[in-house]
């Protein structure tokens, strides 16, 4: 398992072009709107240092990362919400995915044709977010009337719920995420799930290859600084990714990249920024099966428990779970193998509640 990332944002920012770059996939990109009609996924493996490093300790056959998979989302004009342009496939689109990565133009290219005319981080964002509050409002509205309906016939929990999204629907009203609203009903993640501004959201800064290497706050790139104040606000990650340089490292040979991107004073390609950024979003961990034949990481939910991390394998390791031995990846690379960090006393036996860690390595015992 690994997980979806919905690319969106205005016409003309850069979604396809980054979207290629990434997934070294064919999505057609042009200057004009609307050219991504259905969304075009593309799944790449998420580099991580430690898979490659327990693997030749391990002498594994193979490598088997984990995956995101970046879905390539039409553009979003204002009115949206009420189907505009290609609004509702737009907004259909988002629901379906874990996370939302918002692309955000801060490059000026006369010859790059921008919907409102300008550049300007923090209208576009906010036309955006306004569509997809507006889309949540009518959603919870429609829950309410349904609700209300519930309500006629005797429903105990009805007006419970329709309690909690009448405060929803004027919390959306005022112009506010779902993702901000608090309660302490207990059913409130089953009322908000399909809502598209209850979803974890970065936001990547579209910058030119002239500021690829720019931080925000370092003052080189106004629009870059502009997402970051926006970002700040929203307690949100920024990453910052020029569609140009991705587009070209996406171009070279593997071992030419890397000296490619340090000539331009980049320590990792908008790939890895974005995955990594993606993991921590949703609170993501990976743990390893380590052996001859391969060295394969996996992806769960931080907490989750040691047998629903070995259904993510095969059912049939949940099903009969016995037990897991475990030796942290730390152990593992400071002993030298499997082998020797047992001799150490640095493998461990664990149970049906264990939390899995992220870097642990693991064999799942069972019995069906």
């Amino acid at each position: 398992m690994g997980f979806t990332c919905g690319i969106i944002g205005l016409p003309n920012v850069g979604k396809s072009t980054i979207f290629n770059a990434l997934t070294s996939a064919k999505a057609q990109a042009a200057n004009f709107p609307f050219c991504t009609i259905e969304p075009n996924t593309g799944a790449v493996a998420v580099p991580d240092p430690r898979l490659e490093e327990l693997a030749v300790l391990a002498k594994s056959a193979k490598t088997i990362p984990t995956q995101v998979t970046f879905v390539d989302i039409a553009g979003l004009i204002r009115g949206a919400s009420k189907g505009e342009g290609l609004g509702n496939q737009f907004l259909g689109h988002i629901r379906s995915v874990d996370a939302v990565a918002h692309i955000v133009r801060c490059f000026d290219d006369a010859n790059v044709v921008h919907v409102d005319g300008d550049v300007n981080p923090r209208r576009d964002v906010e036309t955006v977010e306004t569509e997809l509050i507006l889309s949540d409002l009518e959603a919870v509205q429609k829950q309410i009337s349904r609700y209300e309906k519930i309500g006629k016939t005797g429903d105990k929990d009805a007006k419970a719920r329709i309690e909690v999204l009448s405060s929803l629907e004027k919390h959306l009203s005022s112009g506010k995420a779902a993702k901000t609203f608090t309660t302490d009903f207990a059913e409130y993640a089953e009322l908000s799930a399909d809502l598209l501004t209850a979803k974890p959201v970065m936001f990547v800064a579209n910058v030119s290859e002239d500021f690829a290497a720019a931080q925000v706050g370092d003052g080189s790139c106004a629009a870059l600084d502009q997402v970051g104040e926006i970002a700040k606000e929203r307690g949100a990650e920024v990453v910052v990714i020029s569609g140009k340089v991705e587009s070209e490292v996406a171009e070279l040979a593997a071992d030419e990249r890397a000296e490619y991107l340090q000539s331009l004073g980049l320590k990792t390609s908008g790939l890895d920024r974005m995955a990594l950024s993606g993991f921590e979003l949703l609170g993501l961990i990976s743990f390893f099966t380590i052996g001859p034949k391969e060295a394969h990481a996996w992806t769960a939910a931080a907490g989750t428990r040691a047998p629903q991390c070995a259904g993510k394998i095969h059912s049939d390791f949940e099903r009969g779970f016995i037990r897991a031995e475990i030796v942290s990846h730390v152990d593992y690379v400071a002993c030298g193998g499997e082998a020797k960090a047992r001799d150490a006393g640095k493998l461990r036996t664990e149970g049906k509640e264990y939390e899995m860690k992220d870097g642990d390595i693991v064999h799942f015992r069972f019995n069906v």
